[in-house]
């Protein structure tokens, strides 16, 4: 699930976000952010931790990239996407979210655009994003429609009645 949040405007260079990879200490700042969101439910929060904690402690391992961005010092947002597996250079975008009090403010848009390079590098060819179709994630369904999204598939009550599942894709080749 993602909720970039309605993150169209430009930012300053005083306060563009500094891009990195993950550390450990980034833990409680992403459940934070997760939570402040008000999107996602707790056993949600809980899988974006787990998949946090496969990155953190299984050294090597290639299912989960983590892609940080901080602004002013402080962890401002972050991405989690990786390979699907039995695909030809297929990814998904798992997880991006941003801290609430900067949407709208372009974290959630270098954040995408970091990932998307560094798939390109990767020889990747396509992008998936899933994300629900309850009112609170419009604006993020209009956040990907406005970086070049398109929608691959609706599946009318997927997640749990009245929420739909929206997947989004892009072709990055």
């Amino acid at each position: 699930m993602s909720a970039a949040g309605a993150d169209t405007d430009a930012m300053t260079t005083t306060d563009r976000p500094t891009l990195r990879g993950m550390i450990a200490a980034d833990r409680a700042p992403i459940e934070r952010i997760l939570k402040a969101t008000g999107v996602f439910f707790d056993d949600e929060v809980a899988v974006a931790l787990e998949l946090f904690d496969i990155a953190r402690d299984r050294r090597g391992q290639t299912d989960y990239i983590f892609l940080c961005a901080d602004v002013g010092g402080r962890l401002a947002g972050y991405a989690c996407y990786g390979p699907v597996p039995m695909t030809d250079r297929t990814f998904d975008l798992y997880w991006i979210a941003v801290d609430p009090n900067l949407h709208g403010r372009g974290v959630g848009r270098a954040l995408l655009d970091a990932m998307e390079g560094d798939l390109k590098a990767r020889g990747a060819r396509k992008v998936f994003i899933e994300t629900g179709g309850r009112d609170a994630y419009a604006p993020t369904r209009r956040f990907y429609e406005a970086t070049g999204y398109t929608v691959a598939a609706r599946l009318p009550g997927f997640y749990r009645e009245g929420d739909d599942k929206y997947v989004f894709m892009k072709d990055l080749s």
